[in-house]
C-alpha cells in the first residue's frame, strides 16, 4: 500500500460526506421553500423534478471533463458548487432566482456524483478490494446528520439563507484542504495509475460498450424507483394507508435510511467473502419480499418493520453498480461511471410520479405491490454485476 492510497480514501471520503450533507439538508427544507414561496403541491413537484433532470446533464458533463482531466480536477473544480448552490437556494428571494438556483444545485449533484464515484471507484481498484459500499455508507451517514442538524434549525429562528451559509461555511474549506490529496491520474482496471491532463489527450482512445452500462443502469433505475418511492410516499403510506399519526410516519423513512447505513457498513465484507453478484441477488429478493410486506402490512408497526427490511435490501446494489460499471472502462476514464450515474437520476423522475399515479388509480397498498416485480427485475440481471478485478464472481 502506497501513503497516497489511504489519504486519497480519506479525501473521496469527505467528498461522499460534504455531497450527503447537503443532499439531506436541501430535501429536509422543502417545507421551508414551499411555505416561503407558497407553493401548492403540483408547483412544488415541478420544482423539485427539475432537480434530477439537470443532475442528469450535469452527469453527462462531468462524464466529458473526466475523460480529460480525471475525477480529482473534477472534485476540486466541481466539488464547491453543491454547498454554494445551497446558498443560492436559501437567499432566493423570486421565483426565476429560485429555479436558478434549483438547477445549479441539480447540476452541481449530478457532476460530483458522478466525479466522486469515479475516484471511489479509482481508489477501490488501487487496492484491489471492495471499498464503494464504505464510501455510500458515508454518504448515509453524512445525509442522516445533515437531516437531524435540519430539523434542529426548523425549530429556531436561523434562516434558511444563514442554515445553508453554514454548512458552505464548514463544508467548503474541508474540501479545499483535502483536495490536494485526491487521487491523481486515471486508474485503470489493471490497477495501473496513469497521469491525465489536457496535454495527454488519451481519451481518444476511449471505448465504453453502451449494452453493460444499460444493463447496469436498468437495475440501479429499479432500485432507485424503489428508493423514491420510500423517501416520498412512505410517511403517507403509514398515515393515509395504515391509520399511523403523523409522528409514527415520520420513522418510516428514518428507519429506512438507517438500515441502509447498516447495511452498507457490511457490503465490503459481503463482496469479498460471496462475491457481488450473490450479494445483489440477496439484496433484490430481500427489497422484493420487503415490498410485498408493505403492501400486505396490517398496521404502522409492520410497516416500519417492513420498510426498514427495504432499505437492507436495496442497500448494496447502488454502490456495487457503480464498481461493475467501472468494470467496461478499462482506461479507467470515469465515462461508464457517468453514463449509469444518469439512470440514478431517471429512477428518482420515475419514482414518486409512478406510485403517485398508481395510488391514484387504486390505492397505496396496490402502489407499493407494484415494486415487488420492479425489484425483481434487479435479480433477473443480477449477473451484469459481475467483477474481475477482485473478490470472487
Amino acid at each position: 500500500m502506497t501513503e497516497q492510497q489511504p489519504a486519497a480514501r480519506r479525501a473521496g471520503a469527505v467528498a461522499y460526506a460534504a455531497q450527503g450533507l447537503c443532499f439531506a439538508a436541501l430535501v429536509t427544507r422543502i417545507p421551508t421553500v414551499q411555505t416561503t414561496f407558497s407553493l401548492d403541491d403540483g408547483e412544488l413537484a415541478l420544482l423539485l423534478g427539475l432537480v434530477p433532470i439537470v443532475a442528469g446533464v450535469g452527469s453527462i458533463v462531468a462524464g466529458f471533463a473526466l475523460s480529460r482531466v480525471g475525477s480529482a480536477a473534477v472534485l476540486r473544480i466541481l466539488g464547491p458548487l453543491t454547498p454554494i448552490a445551497l446558498v443560492c437556494v436559501g437567499l432566493s428571494s423570486t421565483m426565476p432566482t429560485l429555479v436558478a438556483s434549483l438547477a445549479l444545485i441539480g447540476f452541481a449533484l449530478g457532476a460530483v456524483d458522478a466525479a466522486m464515484n469515479a475516484h471511489a471507484s479509482a481508489v477501490e481498484l488501487t487496492y484491489r478490494r471492495s471499498l464503494m459500499g464504505s464510501f455510500f455508507a458515508v454518504f448515509s451517514l453524512a445525509g442522516i446528520a445533515g437531516a437531524a442538524l435540519a430539523a434542529g434549525a426548523a425549530g429556531t429562528s436561523f434562516s434558511l439563507a444563514a442554515f445553508f451559509g453554514l454548512i458552505a461555511v464548514v463544508v467548503i474549506p474541508v474540501q479545499l484542504i483535502v483536495g490536494p490529496r485526491l487521487l491523481k491520474g486515471r486508474v485503470e482496471v489493471t490497477g495501473k495509475v496513469d497521469d491525465v491532463s489536457p496535454e495527454h489527450p488519451s481519451h481518444d482512445r476511449i471505448r465504453v460498450p453502451w449494452k453493460p452500462i444499460v444493463v447496469i443502469g436498468i437495475a440501479l433505475t429499479c432500485v432507485y424507483i424503489a428508493d423514491s418511492a420510500a423517501s416520498n410516499w412512505s410517511a403517507v403510506y403509514l398515515t393515509e394507508g395504515l391509520g399511523s399519526t403523523e409522528s409514527i410516519a415520520a420513522l418510516a423513512y428514518a428507519a429506512y435510511a438507517l438500515t441502509t447505513l447498516i447495511a452498507r457498513i457490511f457490503v465490503d465484507r459481503g463482496v469479498m467473502a460471496r462475491g457481488p453478484v450473490k450479494l445483489v441477488r440477496i439484496g433484490a429478493a430481500t427489497a422484493a419480499v420487503a415490498a410485498l410486506l408493505i403492501a400486505l402490512a396490517p398496521s404502522p408497526a409492520w410497516g416500519l418493520l417492513a420498510f426498514a427490511l427495504l432499505g437492507l435490501g436495496a442497500a448494496p446494489i447502488i454502490p456495487l453498480a457503480f464498481t461493475a460499471a467501472a468494470q467496461h472502462d478499462v482506461l479507467g476514464s470515469g465515462v461508464a461511471i457517468a453514463r449509469v450515474n444518469v439512470f440514478n437520476y431517471l429512477g428518482f423522475v420515475l419514482g414518486a410520479p409512478l406510485i403517485g399515479l398508481v395510488a391514484d388509480a387504486t390505492s397505496l397498498r396496490w402502489a407499493f405491490a407494484l415494486l415487488v416485480p420492479v425489484l425483481l427485475v434487479v435479480l433477473f440481471l443480477a449477473p451484469a454485476f459481475r467483477v474481475t478485478s477482485y473478490a470472487r464472481g
